[in-house]
């Protein structure tokens, strides 16, 4: 039986990553081991393993993150000057998804979407 999810993303810099998702988008350090950092933010879990010579402009990391209030977080972000992807604004998509983009520091692409 599968129960959980949890994606593994490359970064080039640790406190970077850490800065990022914990003062930006709100996650919680859960550890850090040397090369190796793990971050929780609600349900969901995301690590992230040093890849020093990462070229974030070949970087295609991607995670595909639900949320069950996606205008709020949306605006919350915007509010506080985060950068949303020029083609990841939020719309409703044909899929039956409500969803909006934006990169990390290493390019990593973290979509948010909620069921409409």
């Amino acid at each position: 039986m599968l129960t959980d999810i949890i994606p593994k993303l490359p970064m080039r810099d640790k406190n970077v990553t850490r800065a990022f998702y914990r003062d930006k988008l709100g996650f919680k350090e859960i550890g850090d081991y040397g090369a190796y950092l793990m971050v929780r933010k609600d349900k969901i879990e995301i690590h992230f393993f040093e890849f020093k010579e990462l070229n974030p402009k070949e970087n295609y990391g991607q995670v595909y993150i639900r949320t069950d209030n996606i205008d709020d977080f949306y605006q919350t972000l915007l509010d506080d000057n985060i950068k949303i992807h020029p083609n990841g604004k939020l719309e409703s998509k044909p899929w039956g998804q409500k969803e909006f983009s934006l990169l990390d520091p290493d390019t990593n692409l973290l979509t948010f979407g909620q069921s409409i």
